[in-house]
């Protein structure tokens, strides 16, 4: 996968958690994150973009006209998601395909900008821990004892997809390592081969010398 992450800062989160972080922003700069995701998992982020006050020297919460233009990519580099935002919110979308994901946001104009710095806070929810178990109790009528089992059960779901992924990434680790190995042994029969070849070649080009100087 090929992807062109100009003026960018790649971060690798982990999978599976609440993930709470902030970063800064420049004028026509984009973040991009990578999050490893099993297939059919959902991932919720929530965010909130603050505006850098030089009276201040702090940030402020940003005007109603800053906006994040936020991407998102699946491993096969298919745009999972292309749209633009307000300044604070939430996007969520679900993986179809597993692997790594890349998530870029960046901002949808740069007049506002004026050289200034944004503050960009987000908090990423993976699989179980986003969905709102308070809502599907209140939905579903469930008592605390059913909503604990239907958190179990979400999370032995959660895990099994989980272990999936890991015995795909497994085997296809597996298949490069063979594939590595089998190209190491060619290419070490091959040197082999050549070496054997020079060494024939020379002791050839010395007899027929020595044939020459009839000094055999």
């Amino acid at each position: 996968m090929i992807i062109k992450l100009s003026s960018s800062v790649l971060l690798i989160l982990l999978l599976d958690v609440a993930s709470a972080l902030y970063f800064h922003i420049a004028e026509g700069e984009r973040k991009c994150f990578i999050e490893e995701i099993p297939d059919d998992t959902t991932v919720i982020v929530n965010y909130k973009v603050e505006l850098y006050d030089p009276r201040s020297g702090g940030f402020m919460p940003s005007t109603p006209g800053i906006g994040m233009h936020v991407e998102v990519r699946d491993p096969n580099d298919k745009i999972v998601l292309s749209r633009v935002y307000s300044s604070e919110g939430m996007y969520s979308f679900t993986s179809t395909t597993p692997g790594e994901h890349v998530i870029c946001m960046y901002s949808n104009s740069t007049s506002w900008f004026s050289g200034s710095q944004l503050r960009v806070h987000l908090d990423i929810q993976v699989g179980e821990h986003a969905i709102d178990y308070a809502s599907v109790a209140k939905k579903d009528k469930l008592t605390e004892l059913q909503l604990r089992i239907r958190q179990l059960l979400d999370q032995v779901h959660q895990i099994t997809k989980e272990q999936s992924y890991q015995r795909q990434r497994e085997e296809r680790f597996r298949q490069t390592s063979e594939s590595t190995n089998q190209r190491v042994v060619w290419w070490s029969l091959l040197q082999t081969g050549v070496l054997m070849g020079i060494g024939f070649w020379q002791m050839k080009h010395l007899k027929s010398f020595f044939e020459a100087k009839k000094l055999v």
